[in-house]
């Protein structure tokens, strides 16, 4: 980034502060501490939280407290009216034995129990749990990958082997449930096993079985029957058929409300009334996993994938005679901007993450532009980093268990904090969540809670 003086990067920062400010989602219903799904409120990953630490001492803000006995996995955690929740593995000693350090599989058959978990907001007591199909230890890395979606008082969630449950939130009965595979001939296009988190969208549950015939399905949220389901048109090579490993969000771009998210084959929009396939853009598809969860904004939506075949592009959303177009605004390859799967985070005109693929090199890139801001290099930790918004910084969640907290602002690349979280089994990829004044850390089997208030 060119110098400035400090009376200019003064200025900006100000300007800057006021344009999050005004930018920033309002969470408007929600009571203090909720973060109710994947993301966050509005799925953005930008918490409205005030009042945090900008700094932290030396060995990091204080541990509040720790829960255990969640299994293995990679869900990170959803709060709402005094509870969290989570998904996990629990395998038996034997099956247990076959995995190394990092979670990958040696050899045997699937033998244990994922699991739906509810625990206490207050000190992390177990509530609950329900099982919701076999653990996922078939290739790769076994564990949970879905992090519940709580709408008043149900929560929803998805198993790794297509299993889809409506559970009561206050004891964990099964109301109704489906399967991706049996029920919409669902299909994932590698083999990691399904990882999205529902998306409650008014009177519907929206979801992404990735078949055929059904890419993504709207159904009723409290009977579960089909509402509709929508048959993904993409055009293009790149990529490969079914579901990704994104997660659905809610755009009203070119004046049409649509679902929105990445599939096998790229970035995809459908009506959100009818589900009539609108639009898809597959430059940026891989054929290994499409992940990050789409930005959207006015008639704008930002989608990035990693795996080197990758990249990021902005699109604009227009109005057509039959339904809408996505016309390329910018487009970068891989070797120049791409995330691999911690996310992206959009504060006024400037996006923040982890970029590279595996990498997470912290970047901030101008959002019309693809002009990048400032560029971090290697950063703090090492892997890939999870990223979440709260107070005026960035919480990055590197691979290797390194915490690190960035001012978030266009001025330049600024650390104000680190620490490592403790029994880190890498990889460590849950996402972190900041509601209620503390800092939520999924671990595997391990929640650990910080206290970050002032």
């Amino acid at each position: 980034m060119q110098r400035r003086s400090w009376f200019s990067s003064a200025l900006l920062v100000a300007a800057y502060v006021q344009t999050v400010s005004a930018a920033a989602p309002s969470g408007v219903g929600l009571p203090a501490g909720e973060w109710p799904q994947w993301r966050g409120p509005n799925r953005d990953a930008v918490s409205t939280e005030t009042g945090l630490l900008q700094a932290w001492p030396d060995a990091g803000p204080k541990l509040a407290w720790k829960a255990t006995g969640l299994g293995g996995g990679f869900a990170s955690v959803a709060i709402a009216d005094g509870r969290i929740f989570t998904m996990g593995d629990i395998l038996p000693p034997s099956a247990d034995a076959k995995t190394d350090a990092k979670g990958k599989k040696k050899s045997g058959p699937s033998t244990g129990q994922q699991y739906i978990f509810a625990l206490s907001a207050d000190d992390g007591k177990h509530l609950w749990r329900t099982p919701i199909g076999p653990s996922f230890e078939e290739t790769g890395y076994h564990g949970s990958r879905c992090t519940p979606t709580v709408d008043g008082d149900r929560v929803y969630a998805l198993g790794t082997n297509g299993d889809f449950l409506c559970c009561e939130a206050a004891t964990g009965k099964v109301l109704w449930s489906k399967n991706f595979k049996t029920d919409f001939g669902g299909k994932m296009m590698s083999g990691w096993a399904y990882s999205e988190s529902p998306l409650i969208d008014g009177d519907k549950v929206v979801v992404t079985p990735g078949g055929d015939e059904a890419g993504i399905v709207a159904l009723d949220k409290l009977s579960g029957k089909e509402i509709w389901r929508s048959k993904l048109a993409v055009e293009g090579e790149n990529g490969k058929d079914g579901a990704g490993y994104a997660s659905l969000v809610i755009s009203n771009g070119a004046g049409v409300k649509q679902y929105v998210t990445i599939v096998g084959r790229g970035c995809v929009g459908v009506d959100a009334e009818t589900g009539k396939f609108l639009w898809s853009y597959n430059k940026i598809a891989n054929p290994t996993a499409n992940i990050p969860t789409p930005i959207v904004r006015d008639d704008y939506v930002f989608c990035t994938t990693g795996y080197g075949g990758g990249g990021a592009a902005l699109l604009k959303l227009k109005k057509t005679a039959d339904g809408v177009a996505a016309d390329e605004v910018w487009y970068t390859g891989a070797k120049d901007f791409q995330n691999h799967h911690g996310g992206v985070v959009l504060l006024g005109d400037y996006l923040y993450c982890g970029n590279g693929h595996n990498k997470g090199f912290p970047i901030c890139v101008e959002f019309l532009t693809g002009k990048t801001v400032w560029d971090g290099g290697r950063g703090e930790g090492s892997g890939s980093a999870a990223v979440v918004y709260a107070d005026g910084q960035l919480y990055f969640r590197y691979q290797d268990g390194k915490v690190v907290l960035i001012e978030a602002s266009p001025a330049g690349y600024k650390v104000n904090g680190t620490f490592q979280i403790p029994d880190c089994e890498n990889p460590s990829w849950p996402h972190p969540v900041v509601a209620g004044g503390k800092l939520y850390l999924r671990e595997q089997d391990n929640l650990f809670v910080y206290d970050v208030k002032k």
